[in-house]
C-alpha cells in the first residue's frame, strides 16, 4: 500500500514537472523568436542613359496655304538631312503629322494683321545613340540659320534621356543592400551583446532612378548620367 502511494505520488510531481516544464520551453523559445532588429539597407549605382527621345517641333507661316505646306515640307527636308548627317538611320527618324491652324476661323483675331495659316509639324528621333543626340542638340542652330522656324522660339523641345536596363542591376543592387543591412544589424547586435541570426523578414523597397546632378530643380529624364537607388528594410533574429 506503501509503494502505492510513493509511485502515485511519483507520478504526480512528473507530470507537474514536465508540465510546467513544456509551456516554460515554448514561452522561452517564442521569446526568443521576437528578438530581432529591423534595418534599412542602400545600395546606389551610377548608370548611363541608353536611350533618348528628341522631339523637334517646326513651324511655317502665311496666307496661301498650298505656299505655306510647301515651306514645311521644305523645313522637313532640311530637318531629316542635317539628322542624316548626324549619323542618325531612317529608322530612328519618325515624322509627325502636320497640324494646321486657320487664324481666320477664330472670331475674336484682327484679320487685318499677320499671316493666317500656322502650319506646325514635329520631327521625333528616338536613338540608342544618346551622345550624338546630345551633339545634335547643341548644334541644331546650324537649322536656324536655313530658316528653319522651330515652335515657341525654340530649338526643339527637351530630350528625355531615359535608362532600360533597370532589370539588368536590380539583382546585384539588392545583393548589396541586403549586405549593407546586415552590416547595419551587426553593428546594433554588438551593442546589445547578441549575434545577427538569419533574415526573418524583408522588403527589397522601391528602386529610384535620380539625376546624377542633384541640383535644385534637376530632371532626371534631362540628364544623361543617373543614380539609381533602393534602400531595402530587413529584418533578422538576434541571437
Amino acid at each position: 500500500m506503501t509503494n502505492n502511494i510513493i509511485t502515485a505520488a511519483a507520478l504526480i510531481g512528473l507530470g507537474i514537472a514536465i508540465g510546467g516544464g513544456v509551456p516554460g520551453y515554448y514561452y522561452y523559445a517564442a521569446h526568443m523568436n521576437n528578438r530581432a532588429v529591423t534595418v534599412k539597407g542602400l545600395a546606389e549605382r551610377d548608370v548611363k542613359a541608353d536611350l533618348a527621345v528628341w522631339d523637334i517641333k517646326y513651324q511655317t507661316t502665311g496666307d496661301i496655304l498650298s505656299e505655306t505646306q510647301k515651306a514645311l515640307e521644305d523645313n522637313l527636308a532640311k530637318v531629316q538631312a542635317y539628322l542624316t548627317a548626324q549619323g542618325f538611320t531612317a529608322d530612328e527618324i519618325l515624322v509627325g503629322r502636320i497640324n494646321t491652324n486657320d487664324l481666320m476661323a477664330n472670331p475674336y483675331r484682327d484679320n487685318t494683321k499677320g499671316p493666317r495659316y500656322i502650319l506646325t509639324q514635329t520631327v521625333t528621333v528616338r536613338s540608342a545613340q544618346v551622345d550624338a543626340v546630345e551633339k545634335s542638340l547643341r548644334g541644331i542652330g546650324a537649322l536656324v540659320a536655313q530658316g528653319v522656324l522651330f515652335d515657341n522660339q525654340e530649338y526643339g523641345s527637351p530630350v528625355a534621356y531615359l535608362f532600360t536596363g533597370l532589370n539588368d542591376v536590380k539583382p546585384a543592387m539588392l545583393e548589396q543592400a541586403t549586405e549593407n543591412a546586415r552590416k547595419a544589424a551587426e553593428e546594433f547586435a554588438k551593442s546589445s551583446d547578441a549575434t545577427v541570426g538569419k533574415i526573418k523578414r524583408a522588403n527589397q523597397g522601391v528602386f529610384s532612378i535620380l539625376p546624377r546632378e542633384q541640383t535644385p530643380g534637376a530632371s532626371e529624364s534631362q540628364q544623361i548620367n543617373k543614380t539609381v537607388r533602393v534602400v531595402s528594410t530587413v529584418e533578422y533574429f538576434l541571437e
